[in-house]
């Protein structure tokens, strides 16, 4: 007897599924896919129990005929690839033909779909079409899966939390929305709307739909293309922004996609614009010929392969790293509600920083934050774009307070800036352009500096000694597991140069794998926290007025290289509504 037996087409689904649909999300995706090919205008998502016991999605697409609604169960059905080279040109979401089969494989289905000529119902149970009859003609499709994996209770065990697959489901659907601000999308789960998109084709009032009126009114649109790719769509403020990936949304063609690549270079681009654990609110829309790229790289179709992948790349971080250089970047101080950028992260990740917030209460949201509207047209016309040397006006200093934050005036209203924070970043400019052009001036130290490290670390300062030589270092090893300086470069700090040296060399030998550009950078950020004016140092009026106008001369004068606020605003009519003279 032959051990080799080809599969029943049963257990064949049962398996697809497996890669398919492992969760709730998987099953809504591929519907919600299929509506979104069926030209539909509105798709409405009803759950039961986080879609656990039921998931029923309702569109008013083109529909179906009767035989192709009982051959869209049959395994690689489908009407979207028909020859080889339609591969390789894919402009529909699904095209496998193995979502519907795998589904219905572990679930009971009713399907009632019109295509304005006849209606038709399907019950499906395990797979096993059980009843054929004509329904209402009423044009699109509605599809109710229910008992999720009823008949592999193995994978029903592995299901998260309700709260979790809801989660999972509305991040998806958000993100739908997004791709597609032109089609109507509802999401219930028992009965309460989660969302309700208007789908009038507006991104950034789908952004509001999605994310509130306080993400909507700091997000800035970014356009741009080259031979090979166009993007396009919304980009935060630094000072918005969330503890996690969910917040950057990809779309590749309109796809839903995730690539590590791409949101590493929008990260790259926000560069000390945002802290490093911090990510911006995205949504980034990608268009490309889809010969250059592969959506056939995983059963779930959310992993692309790009032909060109550099060309994009340097795209993205050109088009958003002139973006944010163009911008006055100050946050706004708010009277009404402290750190609203926060506020999702805190109200759903409970990070509540106790020094901010004494009690439960001061984190739930202000009912006036809900009231706030704005023109979705004119938005991106409400702050002006300058050239990097006027994008801070001129401000003039009045005082400090604790030692650490200067007070300015000019005629829009009050300034705050951090002391330390502000000479940071003038100092790390500073450092980076003197490490990147390879400045060859030297000083000769009177008394030659030396230097001893444990033998673990003097090794791997001894591979790397062609960094000292590059940085015109002059120095000769002296006995074991020593050095001694006998010049180095002028761009050092005056007044403490041994410091600097060791934090150089601490850095060579904590940073064994050698990048030049990562090097230099970090060089630059340890330097400048460490060598720059602290917070409780006093200093004059004259000095406050210099790092003012050393500010306003770098590249970015709005955060420091961690990413903090050098500056905050109070505008004229901030402090009219503190004081109670605007209500």
């Amino acid at each position: 007897m032959n051990k080799i037996q080809v599969m029943n087409e049963d257990l064949a689904n049962k398996i697809a599924a497996g890669e398919v649909v492992e969760r709730t999300m998987n099953v809504v995706k591929e519907l919600v896919e299929n509506s979104i090919d069926a030209n539909s205008s509105i798709i409405k998502i009803e759950l039961v129990e986080s879609g656990v016991k039921e998931i029923k999605v309702e569109d008013d697409g083109i529909g179906m005929s009767r035989d192709d609604s009982i051959l869209a169960f049959s395994r690689h059905a489908t009407s979207k690839l028909k020859t080889l080279d339609d591969l390789f040109n894919i402009n529909s979401l699904g095209f496998r033909g193995e979502a519907l089969p795998s589904i219905a494989s572990v679930s009971n289905i009713t399907l009632k779909t019109s295509d304005g000529v006849e209606g038709t119902m399907l019950e499906i149970d395990g797979g096993v079409i059980k009843e054929v009859k004509s329904c209402d003609l009423k044009k699109g499709t509605t599809i109710t899966v229910s008992n999720l994996f009823y008949n592999t209770p193995v994978r029903l065990k592995y299901l998260k939390s309700l709260y979790t697959e809801l989660a999972n489901i509305s991040d998806y659907v958000n993100k739908m929305a997004l791709s597609y601000p032109n089609v109507k999308f509802i999401l219930i789960n028992n009965d309460k709307e989660l969302l309700n998109t208007s789908g009038n084709g507006d991104l950034l009032k789908t952004i509001n739909n999605i994310y509130g009126v306080v993400v909507a009114s700091k997000m800035m649109e970014i356009k741009g293309e080259n031979d090979d790719y166009k993007i396009s769509g919304y980009i935060s403020y630094p000072e918005l922004t969330k503890s996690n990936r969910s917040s950057i949304t990809l779309l590749i063609n309109n796809r839903v996609v995730k690539n590590n690549e791409i949101v590493r270079c929008i990260l790259d681009s926000y560069h000390t614009y945002i802290p490093k654990d911090r990510c911006p609110y995205i949504v980034l829309k990608i268009e490309v010929d889809p010969f250059l790229v592969d959506v056939n790289v995983h059963p779930t179709k959310m992993e692309v392969k790009f032909s060109k992948m550099d060309s994009l790349l340097s795209l993205i971080n050109e088009v958003i790293s002139n973006r944010l250089s163009k911008k006055t970047l100050i946050p706004k101080a708010n009277p009404d509600n402290i750190e609203d950028n926060y506020y999702e992260d805190i109200k759903v990740e409970y990070e509540v920083n106790e020094n901010l917030y004494e009690d439960e209460e001061k984190i739930k949201p202000n009912n006036k934050v809900e009231e706030i509207t704005f023109d979705f047209n004119t938005l991106e016309n409400t702050e002006e774009e300058f050239q990097e040397d006027e994008r801070i006006k001129d401000m003039y200093p009045i005082g400090l307070v604790h030692g650490t934050y200067i007070i300015c005036e000019n005629q829009n209203g009050m300034f705050i800036i951090d002391q330390h924070a502000a000479a940071e970043r003038i100092n790390y400019e500073k450092y980076y352009h003197a490490l990147s052009t390879h400045s060859n001036n030297t000083i000769d130290v009177l008394i030659p500096y030396k230097i001893e490290l444990p033998s673990n670390e003097y090794i791997i300062l001894e591979k790397h000694f062609d960094i000292l030589d590059r940085l015109n270092f002059k120095y000769e090893e002296f006995g074991n597991n020593t050095i001694i300086i006998r010049s180095h470069p002028t761009w050092l700090p005056k007044y403490a140069p041994l410091e600097s040296i060791k934090k150089i060399i601490e850095v060579i030998v904590n940073n064994e794998d050698f990048d030049e550009d990562k090097f230099n950078e970090k060089v630059s950020i340890t330097l400048a926290c460490k060598m720059s004016i602290k917070a409780g140092d006093v200093i004059t009026m004259p000095d406050m007025t210099y790092l003012i106008e050393e500010l306003r001369k770098t590249k970015n004068p709005f955060t420091c290289p961690h990413g903090r606020p050098t500056i905050i605003a109070y505008t004229k009519y901030d402090l009219e509504k503190l004081f109670k003279r605007a209500m």
